[in-house]
């Protein structure tokens, strides 16, 4: 019995963080609209009209002020709430199109997704369309769509959808004209392949390897001698021998992370502590919802890196008792870390919290001789918190240190920030 050869597709959105606000507010649509980054900083997303415009991804938003008023490029800060909730949707939508296991979410915007079973049954083309049609019904989102026998040759295949008009969003290598593709291969640079970066493409150039036909063209165990197994497993892809497997299971995560550049410097210890309770609640809320348990917890803070003669970039670790994501016992670890760390006369530009040394909840067991109801106590309270929270909204229930005299001074600078259409009753879209 022949097996079939495996086949993969990659979905992804379209200007993704643009094309979430057009769905909203269609007096975006067909405007140069650009999304910024973090307290308003650079550009991360760009409308095609806005690329035409000469708008660069990460620009910083000073350095193209006289393009936005010449043009009246439309600017929004990152609605990062409604970018995610708009995301699991859009995954919910494709899951509904294969099995679980034959889906892999690989960013907020992408997923993988294996055809190989449905080959038989359906043109892969049209398959790939009547998903489209279904995210754009469903979201109004715009979508490309790239097939291949490989993840790699998949991920090229979008790009080609993405970049030529011919193939009306779906660019299906398994099925095009052989020719078609090659030539196009030929006039799409080699760094433009996944996984192939700056320094990677600067030495494949070297080897006179500067198209992805080039790539494709080499021996994958000449490259492999060059480079790593990675690339040698690359060079095989980009040919349609599957390397890559679909991912549907989360690897273990060795930390959590959550960071964030303030809004205005902040001088002040109260504020500090304030800011670092915030990042270390969202830090918990991924810590629990993966059922996860941290036994280390790193603090640091840093002044603005731009200003060299005063930077200070303090970073420490606080070690837990017992592996825990007890939100009181962390965030006492996290106050202690920043009583080492905090020095007065500085202005303080970031902070962040990393959870580390995390292991699953179900791989843990209680220590002997721990006081067994007060452990119980305590996860009945983290419980509570999270029943509350989910039910009412988020920091509904939250810590007092959260609240300072002068407000949430560490807060982010979004002049430019589009309601929550979606996470915030009184922010819901009305018609009419």
């Amino acid at each position: 019995m022949n097996v079939p050869q495996r086949i993969f597709a990659l979905i992804d959105v379209n200007n993704a963080y643009v094309s979430c606000e057009r769905v909203f507010n269609p007096k975006l649509e067909n405007r140069p609209v650009v999304v910024l980054s973090n307290n308003d900083g650079c550009v991360v997303s760009r409308s095609y009209e806005a690329k035409k415009l000469g708008i660069r991804m990460a620009v910083p938003l000073f350095q193209i002020e006289e393009i936005i008023q010449q043009h009246q490029v439309e600017v929004l800060s990152s609605n990062y709430a409604l970018y995610a909730e708009m995301s699991r949707r859009f995954m919910n939508i494709l899951g509904s199109f294969v099995d679980p296991c034959e889906q892999e979410v690989y960013s907020i915007d992408e997923c993988f997704l294996e055809l190989t079973a449905y080959q038989q049954s359906y043109d892969l083309s049209e398959y790939a369309r009547q998903i489209l049609a279904t995210v754009k019904s469903w979201l109004g989102l715009p979508c490309c769509i790239g097939i291949g026998y490989s993840k790699t040759q998949a991920k090229l295949a979008n790009n080609l959808a993405k970049t030529h008009a011919c193939f009306d969003s779906v660019c299906n290598i398994v099925d095009e004209d052989p020719c078609i593709i090659e030539d196009l291969l030929l006039h799409t640079p080699v760094g433009e392949v996944w996984g192939v970066g700056r320094k990677i493409r600067q030495r494949l150039e070297k080897m006179n390897i500067c198209s992805v036909m080039d790539l494709v063209q080499a021996d994958p165990k000449m490259i492999g001698k060059q480079f790593s197994v990675v690339m040698e497993n690359t060079v095989k892809e980009l040919q349609g021998m599957a390397c890559l497997e679909i991912e549907d299971v989360i690897s273990d995560r060795r930390q959590v992370l959550s960071s964030r550049s303030f809004g205005q410097p902040i001088e002040d210890k109260n504020s500090l502590s304030g800011a670092l309770t915030e990042f270390s609640l969202r830090a918990i809320e991924r810590l629990r919802k993966q059922n996860l348990l941290c036994k280390t917890v790193g603090i640091s803070i840093r002044t603005n890196r731009f200003n060299k003669e005063q930077y200070y970039r303090p970073f420490t670790m606080v070690y837990l008792a017992d592996y825990s994501d007890d939100r009181l016992e962390i965030i006492k670890a996290v106050q202690q870390g920043l009583d080492r760390i905090y020095l007065a006369g500085h202005r303080y530009k970031k902070a962040e919290v990393i959870l580390l040394d995390i292991i699953p909840r179900h791989s843990h067991a209680v220590d002997l001789f721990h006081n067994t109801d007060e452990l119980i106590a305590r996860q009945n309270l983290s419980v509570a918190f999270d029943e509350i929270n989910e039910r009412f909204g988020r920091d509904m229930m939250t810590f007092g240190r959260l609240i300072t005299p002068q407000g949430r001074t560490w807060g982010m600078t979004q002049n430019h920030k589009s309601p929550s259409y979606l996470t915030k009753w009184d922010e819901v879209l009305r018609v009419g």
